[in-house]
């Protein structure tokens, strides 16, 4: 069994957005195909704990070179401020011949970047009016907003103007310097929003991903025509998410874990106010505007194929390359059958 650690992860992947952008749609669209199996996600959670959890998100993922795997992957808040990360994840790569695992692969990174690449993607179906995106906001001053503003960059290369808030100020204020010293090339210039609301009303192109566990933004300050990639998926209220147009990765999925699309499912009864999945959009080849009179809300669930999707290609270039260590003795070595 092949063990990939964190930093050969990161090595692999650095430099391969397009490669990873073209992964997560691949995968989008085996998804809308049906030519996928995903399983509900497990969540662990602790009594008396509720801040930290464990998800598991077992998935098959079809195509040219089928894949089964799982992630398994824990949110823990309180690291931060003991200079962990939030966030720390492990998937196991499955033989599809065998079912015997082929591989351990880190997967903190490639649960932020095939985040980051599915945000990417809506803003490249989800267009303005215009056709351009000139500013983002980023509320949320975390690894994966930082991701989503990296790869953002990628698909709308025009983005100038980039505005981040958190509700720690300090946070804020490092998290605009990282992204002045590392993104903010080409003229572009970076600002702290003082508040959620001054943050929502800068731009027509908005991501949450905080780490809120309840609803606590109705969306009333965005522009109108303004696209919100709702990454945290807990921010937005039942009445924001009715009053928007709704773009999900899975209803099904989406739907569950008190997620705000979930709340606004229990509310109505059903979920008619869901307009579209990603994966239709990415079959159209040339996406129409988003409305440009009212809030379009993206609420990706965050799907196991797209892990199983990066976590291929990383596997891929790793052998290719030599990375990675081999682990014997694992597991059973093979019976000789007994004949008679």
């Amino acid at each position: 069994m092949l063990t990939i650690g964190n930093g050969d992860v990161r090595r692999l992947l650095d430099g391969r957005e397009r490669e990873v952008l073209s992964a997560v749609r691949e995968a989008y669209l085996l998804h809308a195909a049906e030519d996928t199996s995903l399983p509900h996600s497990v969540f662990l959670r602790f009594p008396d704990d509720p801040s930290n959890r464990i998800i598991g998100l077992p998935a098959y993922l079809g195509g040219a070179e089928p894949l089964a795997g799982m992630k398994w992957i824990a949110s823990f808040p309180g690291n931060v401020a003991e200079g962990l990360e939030r966030a720390s994840a492990a998937i196991i790569v499955n033989s599809m011949r065998t079912g015997r695992p082929v591989a351990l692969v880190e997967g903190s990174t490639i649960s932020a970047r095939r985040t980051a690449a599915s945000a990417a993607l809506a803003a490249a179906a989800l267009p303005s009016e215009e056709g351009r995106e000139t500013g983002v906001s980023l509320i949320g001053c975390g690894v994966i907003n930082f991701e989503v503003l990296r790869f953002l960059l990628v698909v709308r290369p025009e983005i100038t103007d980039i505005t981040v808030h958190d509700l720690d100020a300090r946070r804020a204020a490092a998290f605009r310097d990282r992204c002045s010293a590392e993104l903010a090339g080409d003229g572009r210039v970076v600002r702290v929003a003082e508040d959620a609301g001054a943050a929502l009303s800068a731009h027509r192109l908005v991501s949450l991903a905080t780490t809120a566990t309840v609803p606590h933004l109705d969306l009333d300050a965005c522009l109108p025509g303004t696209l919100v990639l709702h990454v945290s998926l807990r921010d937005v209220t039942v009445e924001g998410v009715l009053d928007a147009v709704n773009v999900v990765d899975d209803p099904d999925h989406v739907c569950r874990a008190a997620t705000s699309v979930h709340l606004a499912e229990t509310r109505v009864g059903s979920r008619s106010f869901i307009d579209a999945t990603l994966g239709e959009l990415l079959r159209d080849a040339e996406p129409g505007p988003r409305d440009p009179e009212r809030t379009t809300l993206f609420s990706p669930f965050g799907l196991g194929v797209l892990d199983l999707a990066l976590a291929g290609l990383v596997l891929r270039e790793a052998r290719a390359a030599g990375v990675g260590q081999e682990i014997s003795g694992f597991l059973p070595e093979p019976r000789v059958a007994e004949t008679v």
